[in-house]
């Protein structure tokens, strides 16, 4: 798992929980807070309701209170008709629809019920204070009180769930905020590390597209404090890297240009012996013939690795692939193979070293008719593909199985050592040419069915600078 991703689960985790624990607990909160409120507006009506009786009481007997009570707080009819209603609020401003919601009860000294909008059944005993009571298939809460003056028992009642309703819509409204908060809080931290990490991100494209031959420390001056001790001991590692390349590339120079002068002198020897002795050291001057080809094809390789002056300039790849057919014409006519070029019309210039890519299509070439029997075609496909130039050079030899390509394109490699005089180093001087031009080299089969193998050269058309 990538760091980012890893700090991204981390903290999106950790603010999510503190989110939701806070949220949950500010939910509770306001719903308790909100419960006690209703409770305190409850023995609020309740105490209204007590001044009024007391107001009354005195001018009035029991049966024309009882009378008055009721119709003084008698709903009208609106009130009813509200419960398919939209709004809460009557339209003719006679009330609201919540006020079924709120029942009055009042006793005599006596025990006698005065006035009743609840319903409730007879309990007998009554109890100062709050308490919960079924009525109707709802459940109530309601408070009671005795008038110390008229001694008259009052209780006034809500229904359970207007109170839940009421007290979770407003509780929601305060918790509603951190919900909405929350995936915008998520966002702000993927982007917050995102943002961070492009320092480590500008670190790492040099090290990305770092060639073998231009290695080259990294820029401590942009990277974060946390990391520029790792700037520092990667930097150093790559100081070793390249010295360590610099001594293989020299000893490699050093070793072919010494090789090739006692070569040279030895074949001119056998040439000698070879006028005076026919065909009795023709097996000894192949032999020096292969190690002079290894030698060349050495130095060739340390120039490609090296880089050189590469400067590449826009080239007509056609008129390269023609050239090189033509170098290795003399070879397809003594082994009897045949060459031909598919080439697509209006292919665009790549820019390109024309010397190493025609060396690249001449060894490519050489190599096919080297393992093609006599007799068959090679066949050099060009076509434009994904930005760039595709070069397909294929044969009718024996292949190579799907997996051993890999191990073919290596340096030193030769999969059958009765086939051929080369070295090993063909395949793989051809990609690190296609590599230096920022192209691509690939084996596979021919596609048709029938044996051969297909040899994948790809160019761009313009070339990125590292």
């Amino acid at each position: 798992m990538s760091l980012t991703r890893k700090l991204v689960l981390l903290i999106t985790t950790t603010v999510s929980l503190i989110t939701l624990l806070a949220a949950g607990s500010g939910f509770m909160v306001s719903d308790n807070q909100l419960e006690e409120l209703f409770d305190a507006e409850l023995a609020q009506n309740t105490r209204v309701v007590q001044g009024l009786m007391q107001h009354m009481s005195d001018n009035h007997p029991v049966g024309q209170l009882s009378e008055t009570l009721a119709r003084a707080l008698e709903l009208p009819d609106s009130v009813y008709e509200a419960d398919n209603a939209n709004d809460e609020i009557l339209a003719d401003g006679a009330g609201h629809r919540y006020e079924r919601k709120i029942a009055f009860e009042l006793w005599s000294p006596d025990g006698e019920p005065v006035l009743d909008t609840l319903g409730a059944p007879d309990t007998g005993k009554l109890e100062p204070g709050f308490a919960w009571q079924e009525v109707g298939g709802f459940r109530w809460r309601t408070f009671t009180l005795k008038d110390p003056e008229t001694g008259f028992w009052i209780r006034s009642a809500q229904r359970e769930d207007v109170r839940d309703e009421l007290s979770q819509e407003i509780a929601l409204g305060n918790v509603l905020p951190f919900l909405i908060a929350l995936p915008l809080l998520v966002l702000a931290v993927v982007g917050s590390i995102q943002l961070g990490f492009v320092p480590l991100r500008r670190l790492e494209k040099p090290v990305r597209h770092m060639a073998p031959e231009r290695i080259h420390p990294l820029d401590d001056q942009q990277a974060p404090r946390e990391v520029v001790g790792l700037v520092h001991a990667v930097n150093g590692l790559l100081r070793r890297l390249d010295q360590a390349l610099e001594r293989e590339r020299r000893f490699s120079a050093d070793a072919a240009h010494e090789l090739r002068t006692p070569l040279t002198a030895l074949r001119l020897s056998l040439e000698k012996l070879g006028q005076d002795h026919p065909g009795e050291f023709d097996n000894l001057t192949a032999a020096v013939d292969r190690m002079v080809h290894l030698v060349e094809q050495m130095l060739l390789l340390n120039r490609v690795d090296a880089g050189g002056d590469f400067r590449p300039v826009p080239e007509d790849v056609s008129a390269l692939v023609e050239q090189s057919i033509a170098d290795v014409a003399p070879l397809a006519l003594r082994k009897q193979v045949e060459p031909e070029l598919e080439s697509a019309a209006g292919l665009p210039a790549v820019s390109c070293h024309s010397a190493l890519i025609a060396t690249m299509l001449r060894s490519l070439l050489a190599n096919a008719i080297q393992y093609s029997p006599a007799g068959t075609r090679i066949t050099t496909t060009l076509a434009q593909k994904e930005g760039g130039v595709i070069i397909a050079i294929c044969d009718q030899g024996p292949g190579i199985p799907p997996e051993e390509r890999e191990r073919a394109l290596s340096r030193f490699t030769r999969l059958d050592q009765r086939q051929g005089a080369g070295a090993g180093l063909g395949l793989a001087i051809a990609r690190r040419i296609a590599e230096l031009h920022q192209g691509s080299l690939s084996l596979s089969g021919r596609g048709d069915g029938k044996p051969g193998l297909r040899v994948n050269v790809w160019l761009p058309v313009r070339q990125t600078l590292e």
